[in-house]
């Protein structure tokens, strides 16, 4: 595993008033080393049957990982939509390209 790609994480904190309205928070962000594979043939299938849009699959350390929803990557943005611990310090993110978080030019 090669951990030598630069990820940003992303959080967008939530927080609810009184009346249940949801507002967002002032982004966070943090950047951290990460293995970067593309989404697996049978995981694009699965996952597009599942309304899902896979592409990237980022490991790095779980201490790194504070519940992020967002990964940037090379100018665009990924939504986190799994995550599994691989062994005692590693975790997978699995992500997907969708709408109201990309950011940058180009298909990816």
């Amino acid at each position: 595993m090669n951990l030598s790609s630069v990820i940003t994480l992303i959080d967008t904190p939530r927080t609810q008033d009184d009346n249940g309205v949801f507002h967002i928070g002032e982004e966070t962000a943090r950047t951290v080393f990460a293995d970067v594979k593309s989404a697996s043939g049978a995981e694009f299938q699965d996952g597009f049957r599942n309304g899902l849009n896979p592409k990237f699959v980022f490991t790095m350390f779980r201490y790194d990982y504070h519940d992020e929803s967002i990964v940037e990557y090379e100018g665009f943005r990924y939504s986190v939509f799994r995550m599994f611990r691989r062994g005692a310090d590693m975790i997978e993110l699995h992500t997907e390209r969708k709408g109201g978080t990309n950011v940058g030019n180009g298909n990816r």
